[in-house]
């Protein structure tokens, strides 16, 4: 077939790789179902099931109120949302930030596409461990590097070891991406295991985009120690990305921040005044509120996640084929279904976890996101950021449906 030309060719190469967010994709196919009368529980997002505490929607209608919030701010931010900013990372993480090192973005995903965009050159590698958030190898490519995933699996819980890094490490890596409490899998790195990836790093050359935006989301002891505040000579090359969207159940608010040296959020700073110039001013102002708040409100969150974390890890390892990690961090569990696959179920037979996501959704009207998306095929991400009764209802479909499995 003969390659059309750039005139001819509709979508660019560069976009047209992208795949669309598979929990994103769960998430309104569980929803669209439900809206159609069918009693679908979805276990497909990445949310809290809880709503923007009080004080912050006040301080965002108070916002919405003041006219100097209707015209263009900063594009790096409120200079009080920094601050504030700068003041929770050295109450939460023991790092210590001026508002120089800081860049206010569209959530999350803003602050990791912007990260990896000031950082990388068209070649340059990223070791990505794996299982994996689903954004981020897609953010590597658009920021023209290359993901290099380096996977850990059920035996190890889910953590990659300084061995395996090194072992994939090439002279054309530039990044390390870290991510505890993990997404998909709930992993929580102890702190001897980050300290020695930090030094590891350092000792190596390269940089270090570490994501917390799950910092306090621990249970059962664990905790999220800041890898710069473990290994501080790691400071000038490590870049921490956060928000608000889990800690304070603002998801739709879209605030995350960068928080790296100067230089990479001056650049970095650059980039958004042209993307999308400032971040909506209520939405900043309603960080504000949440940042100099207290932490009752994750507390409680947390109280109710760990309920459901011991509740839907007790329900599933009773489903024969199916081997589940306790998480200790943030509201997923990554159950291995492996020992499902290829066997008939309600009649059918799925050889991958993606066509056994889909028997589900079908059989028992439970959406779960195939581990394909994670990149690690043979398993499911399931979030527990929901309703008490509805876990337990979509876990006993699945306790009935794949005990079945011959």
């Amino acid at each position: 077939m003969t390659e059309p030309s750039p005139a001819q060719r509709r979508i660019s190469r560069r976009i047209a790789g992208i795949s669309e967010s598979a929990t994103l994709a769960v998430d309104a196919k569980a929803k669209a179902l439900k809206a159609a009368g069918k009693p679908v529980i979805g276990f497909g997002a990445g949310e809290p099931d809880f709503p923007t505490p009080d004080y912050i929607v006040e301080a965002a209608v108070e916002a919405a109120r003041n006219p100097a919030m209707h015209r263009y701010t900063p594009a790096g931010g409120l200079p009080a949302l920094k601050e504030a900013i700068v003041a929770k990372t050295a109450r939460d993480s023991d790092l210590a930030a001026t508002p120089a090192n800081v860049l206010v973005t569209n959530g999350g995903k803003q602050a990791v596409y912007e990260a990896l965009a000031t950082m990388l050159d068209p070649g340059d590698e990223v070791l990505l461990p794996a299982p994996f958030w689903t954004t981020y190898p897609e953010a590597i490519r658009l920021a023209g590097g290359v993901p290099v995933p380096v996977v850990a699996d059920e035996q190890s819980g889910y953590l990659v070891s300084v061995g395996q890094l090194e072992a994939a490490r090439t002279p054309r890596t530039k990044v390390l991406l870290f991510c505890s409490p993990s997404n998909p899998t709930g992993a929580v790195y102890p702190a001897e295991q980050v300290e020695e990836i930090g030094r590891w790093a350092f000792e190596a050359g390269l940089w270090v985009l570490t994501d917390e935006i799950y910092e306090h989301l621990t249970y059962g002891g664990a905790t999220a120690p800041s890898m710069p505040v473990l290994v501080p000579e790691l400071v000038d090359r490590c870049v921490v990305v956060n928000g608000v969207a889990k800690t304070y159940a603002m998801t739709g608010w879209r605030v995350g921040w960068i928080l790296g040296p100067t230089d990479v959020v001056k650049a970095a700073t650059n980039l958004q005044s042209h993307a999308t110039s400032n971040v909506a001013n209520v939405s900043q102002a309603a960080a504000i509120a949440a940042l100099t708040g207290d932490l009752s409100a994750v507390a409680a969150m947390r109280e109710a996640f760990d309920r459901r974390r011991q509740t839907i890890v007790s329900m599933l390892r009773e489903i024969p084929g199916i081997a589940c990690p306790e998480p200790q961090g943030a509201f997923y569990v990554y159950p291995s279904v492996k020992g499902l696959l290829g066997r008939t179920i309600a009649g059918r037979v799925a050889e991958t976890s993606t066509e056994l996501a889909e028997l589900i959704l079908e059989e028992a009207e439970v959406a779960v996101v195939p581990g394909e998306a994670f990149g690690t095929p043979g398993y499911v991400r399931m979030s527990y950021a929901l309703g008490d009764d509805d876990l337990v209802e979509g876990v006993g479909r699945l306790q009935r449906l794949l005990s079945t499995a011959d």
